[in-house]
């Protein structure tokens, strides 16, 4: 992580404004075209809402600028997953969040972490 990341913790549903916001004003201040500030905006949305629904304890955003790149990490206590994947059948009742996230992002990688996993996005300006 780059000593100038700005980061946020959030823990309930009450706090997905506060950080969107916080993702997209950083976004923004980062050089992203705003229709790419809206795209990181919308990614990390869908996973701080994963985060709150299927994980305990919250989780914690960092945004930065690194290699020509904005970079974000989303970390929670839940397990290690991909969001490599197929878009479900429209039958499905869920599972798209992290198939848009894949589908959105220049970059998405996943790393476990002590206590559950980061996942990092990274969107050219």
């Amino acid at each position: 992580m780059s000593p100038a990341a700005d980061s946020m913790f959030y823990a309930a549903a009450a706090d997905l404004v506060a950080v969107r916001a916080f993702v997209r004003a950083r976004g923004l201040a980062l050089g992203l075209a705003t229709g790419r500030a809206d795209l990181l905006t919308l990614a990390v949305s869908e996973l701080a809402t994963n985060t709150l629904m299927h994980t305990a304890g919250g989780g914690h955003v960092r945004v930065w600028f690194d290699g020509g790149q904005v970079v974000c990490d989303v970390v929670d206590g839940g397990p290690d997953r991909s969001v490599a994947g197929a878009m479900p059948a429209a039958s499905a009742e869920g599972g798209r969040g992290l198939a848009i996230v894949g589908l959105i992002c220049d970059d998405v990688t996943t790393h476990p972490v002590i206590g559950g996993t980061l996942v990092r996005l990274r969107f050219s300006p």
